[in-house]
C-alpha cells in the first residue's frame, strides 16, 4: 500500500468515525460539527485519490471549521439547547482527536518525501487541516465536561505537537 492509498483508507475511516458520532449524538451543535468533519474528510480523500492516480489536485477549499462550530455552539446556547454528556462520550471524542493527531503526523511526514510540488503542498495543506481539527475536537473534549463554561470563554486557542 503506498502514502496516498494509507491516506484515503485513513480518510475513509476518518470519516466514517465522525458519521457514527453525529448519528449517536443527541446535542445538536455537536450532530453538525461532526457531520461537517465527514466532510472534510471525503474532501481530503478526494484528494489522495486524484494523486493516486496522477490526477490534477485542486487547490483545497479551505473551511474555518472553528468560526463555523463558533456559530454552531452560539446557535444552541442562545437556543439554551445544551446537553449533559457521559463519561463514555469523552472516550469517543479522545479516540477521534488522537486520529486526528496521528493523521496530522503521517502527512507532514509523507510531505517531506514528496518530490512533485503540488502533492507537497496537498499533504501540508491536509496535514493543517488534520491540525485545525484535532484542536476543534480538543475544545469538543472540553465543552462535554462543562457545557455551559465552555460557550461562554470558547476561544478555539491554537495547538502546535
Amino acid at each position: 500500500m503506498n502514502a496516498y492509498e494509507y491516506a484515503m483508507q485513513i480518510e475513509k475511516e476518518g470519516e466514517k468515525y465522525y458519521r457514527e458520532l453525529a448519528e449517536n449524538v443527541d446535542d445538536v451543535g455537536l450532530k453538525k460539527i461532526f457531520t461537517m468533519l465527514a466532510n472534510e474528510e471525503v474532501k481530503h480523500y478526494v484528494a489522495f485519490e486524484k494523486m493516486n492516480k496522477n490526477q490534477k489536485i485542486e487547490p483545497l477549499e479551505v473551511v474555518d471549521v472553528f468560526e463555523k462550530a463558533k456559530n454552531i455552539f452560539r446557535s444552541a446556547k442562545d437556543e439554551n439547547k445544551l446537553t449533559a454528556f457521559s463519561d463514555e462520550q469523552i472516550k469517543y471524542y479522545t479516540k477521534a482527536l488522537q486520529a486526528e493527531e496521528n493523521s496530522f503526523r503521517f502527512y507532514t511526514e509523507k510531505a517531506k518525501e514528496m518530490k512533485d510540488e503540488t502533492q507537497k503542498n496537498a499533504f501540508l495543506a491536509i496535514a493543517e487541516e488534520e491540525r485545525q481539527h484535532a484542536v476543534l475536537i480538543e475544545n469538543i473534549i472540553e465543552y462535554v465536561n462543562d457545557p455551559q463554561s465552555w460557550i461562554e470563554n470558547a476561544e478555539f486557542p491554537q495547538r502546535n505537537f
